[in-house]
């Protein structure tokens, strides 16, 4: 099949800055600022890669190493909530302590040159109970999410608690706080009031007051000292917009709450089709219907799904490649700001007097969200797949963000149930770009591509690809991609970065899968050396070229100095450059770029294998044995050592079990729980390493088959019965988890 684009009349949109109201200067003199299309740094593109992580959902003593991994993995600002309901559960106590310490959090951000946006509520959602608003709201006298004097009284007073948490924080103060959300889907989205479910489910007032509402937060949050370069706000949806709060998208393929209501299959989304989100009068397939014109505003996305929870009637083992796919998109589709939710899985505080802070559909303390990282720092596919688009953004960021998208005509009203169809879209400059592809549907499974071709028509050539490309695969393919005075006319292999090493400029490049990998450079560029790794040299320009497979690059880390470290583990490198090695093998292969570059470290060198050093970092192995025993149906006690977490940096107890709920107990306190969907279910033991001379009980609640309840009776008598009951525990191992110094 041939496909065409053409792009001879295209012509590059304006740009303006969108003002005081989102420019910030620091001072050390930097300046953040938006224009209509992108955000800026010192006038220069600057590209941000957002990930949610919600620190009060997270034991404070993790907090640190998976702020390190967020940054190896290419995230440069860290999104989290506060929910008002963890800080104030008590009226009129509140809590910065612990896990809920904001500010050592936020420190913890600067340290490691990430940037902050605080999603300060009132109402945040999240899967939170009552979205985050105390149960004490309920009984006042006033309605919640609205201007009453009641209501902004508490808020003013909630916005004061957390101006003094994170006083001299701000961008302005030299801190890395840079933004701040009010409010969550105001008009948009509510949340149930837990304190009536499953009697009236009753529901939060989800607002009608529109701009005057998000402006009297804003207002009431700037007298409180949260002083950001900018304000963003929730736009999906319908929700309220005001101009002078920078509007965030989202998307999301994977929707447990459309199980709410009804039952049945869930249908393939649209948010696996390319889109012109920054065009006026463009024609979308999803629900982006902004109330201004799309060229005033650039798109940004602060929701995209990066994972997604279990919640009770919709169960699923969520696919890994859906996440850079749909960054793929995005990108794709003009996004120059994409922010993921969630980016690191967390687990519940404890909320006092027996109350569990998460909202009813949803796990009681597990909040793990099958994120790029987990609830306990597991690395997942989708985070190793991810680092390749962040590269890329980081690296060449400045060139896309200006680049507009040009789509083939028809391309944002394909179906997602048609599988035949290419999904394709360029973003331009009018002469260089990138064609982004995508062979991922949500929902439904994407046979191969074979031999396909695409041709992009520029007022002075035509660049003619050659498409293969495996089902489920994306890519991102370059056309008159300038390479250190070298075009590269173009690539059917995918840009990752540009780093240098003594000062000699090397590009990474993946081949995505089932795609053959071939370059075209510019007439007169000579190239030489193998498949792998090639110089191309035209007059005194001279650039490396490392050639990586998918496999090989979702191991890729590139470090301080500008080398690079292929690991399947995780790979942490500190402020000062230290490294370490957080995993799960006792024996671990490594390669770097250069090949010295762990000479005189903790690993030892096996070999060089073409440019590669190649390396090993072992530590003894350790078992952990389980002593597990059957007292009651459904119920099983579990113990491990005392001193299993000795000399490692933590341990996960790996649950293989089939039934309805697991909830795992210590000392009479849900430590975790599980919506089983026939993954294994994993808890970190990091937590509980004080307390591990008391056995655990795993409790299973069964699925019921046939159940009814029998009520036919004189008295007030219920009673279920069943036809039969499901719950079998298949194995629980305890995995190390070793951390390497390098």
């Amino acid at each position: 099949m041939e496909y065409r684009i053409d792009l001879k009349a295209y012509q590059a949109s304006p740009l303006h800055s969108l003002g005081d109201d989102f420019t910030g200067s620091s001072p050390q003199g930097d300046i953040l600022s938006f224009n209509n299309f992108f955000m800026e740094k010192n006038g220069k593109p600057f590209f941000a890669v957002s990930g949610e992580f919600h620190y009060s959902r997270m034991d404070d003593r993790r907090w640190e190493d998976e702020l390190i991994k967020m940054r190896m993995g290419g995230v440069n600002v860290v999104a989290t909530y506060l929910f008002w309901n963890h800080h104030e559960e008590e009226e009129g106590v509140f809590d910065f302590t612990g896990r809920r310490n904001l500010r050592k959090f936020v420190e913890l951000c600067g340290k490691h040159g990430l940037y902050v946006i605080l999603r300060v509520g009132p109402f945040d959602h999240g899967e939170v109970r009552n979205g985050g608003l105390p149960d004490w709201l309920y009984g006042k006298p006033f309605e919640v999410r609205h201007t009453n004097e009641g209501f902004m009284r508490h808020v003013k007073r909630l916005y004061t608690e957390i101006g003094r948490q994170v006083k001299g924080l701000f961008f302005r103060d030299g801190g890395p706080v840079v933004g701040v959300q009010l409010d969550n889907e105001y008009m948009h989205s509510s949340a149930a009031w837990e304190i009536t479910t499953g009697i009236s489910n009753e529901w939060i007032f989800s607002g009608d007051e529109g701009e005057t509402y998000l402006l009297a937060l804003r207002e009431t949050a700037l007298e409180s000292g949260l002083t950001p370069a900018f304000f963003t706000g929730t736009a999906w949806g319908g929700a309220a917009y005001s101009p002078r709060i920078l509007p965030l998208w989202g998307g999301y393929a994977y929707r447990p709450w459309i199980f709410y209501s009804h039952r049945g299959e869930h249908p393939a989304t649209e948010e696996y089709i390319y889109e012109d989100y920054h065009r006026n009068g463009a024609f979308w397939a999803d629900d982006f219907a902004p109330p201004y014109a799309p060229e005033d505003r650039p798109y940004a996305c602060c929701e995209m799904g990066g994972g997604m929870t279990c919640c009770y009637y919709y169960r699923f083992v969520y696919p890994y490649k859906s996440v850079d796919a749909l960054a793929n998109i995005k990108l794709g589709s003009g996004c120059n700001f994409i922010g993921y939710y969630m980016f690191q899985g967390g687990t519940n505080p404890l909320g006092k007097n027996g109350t569990y802070l998460n909202e009813a559909q949803v796990p009681k303390r597990s909040y793990d969200y099958q994120a790029a990282l987990g609830e306990f720092g597991q690395i997942r596919e989708s985070y190793s797949r991810l680092k390749a688009i962040h590269s890329f953004t980081r690296s060449f960021g400045e060139r896309l963000a200006p680049m507009e998208t040009v789509l083939p005509e028809g391309a944002s009203r394909i179906s997602p149930e048609d599988t035949d169809t290419l999904r394709f879209a360029v973003r331009t400059d009018g002469r260089s770009g990138f064609l982004f592809l995508n062979n991922f549907q949500d929902h439904r499974v994407m046979p191969a591509r074979k031999n396909e071709t695409v041709r992009i028509e520029t007022p002075g050539e035509e660049f003619t690809f050659g498409i293969s490309l495996a089902g489920d695969e994306n890519a991102i393919l370059p056309f008159n991609f300038g390479m250190d005075g070298i075009l590269l006319k173009q690539a059917c292999a995918q840009p990752v970065l540009r780093t240098e090493i003594g000062g000699r400029p090397t590009y990474v490049f993946l081949i995505p899968d089932g795609m053959d990998g071939t370059f075209r450079f510019e007439d007169g560029a000579e190239v030489r050396g193998s498949r792998d790794f090639f110089t191309v040299k035209k007059g005194a320009a001279e650039a490396d070229v490392l050639v990586l497979s998918r496999e090989d690059a979702n191991q890729l880390f590139l470090l301080r100095d500008g080398s690079l470290i292929l690991s399947g583990a995780a790979l942490l490198e500190d402020e000062t450059g230290a490294l370490r090695l957080e995993t799960t093998e006792a024996r671990n292969t490594l390669r770097c770029y250069p090949a010295g570059r762990l000479e005189n470290s903790g690993a030892s060198r096996l070999e060089n294998r073409g440019v590669w050093g190649i390396y090993r970092a072992d530590t003894p192995e350790r078992e952990i044995p389980v002593e597990i025993t059957h007292p009651a149906p459904r119920r099983w006690t579990v113990k491990v050592p005392e001193n299993a977490l000795e000399g490692l940096k933590d341990a996960r107890l790996r649950i293989d079990y089939r039934g309805d709920i697991g909830t795992l107990w210590l000392d009479n306190e849900m430590i975790s729980d599980n919506f089983c969907n026939t993954d294994v279910w994993e808890v970190g033991l990091l937590e509980q390493k004080d307390r591990l001379n008391r056995a655990m009980v795993l409790n299973v609640a069964p699925i019921r088959e046939g159940a009814v309840v029998n009520v036919e009776s004189a008295m007030a008598a219920r009673n279920e019965e069943v036809r039969a009951m499901i719950a079998e525990l298949r194995e629980i191992r305890v995995q190390p988890v070793y951390e390497i110094a390098l």
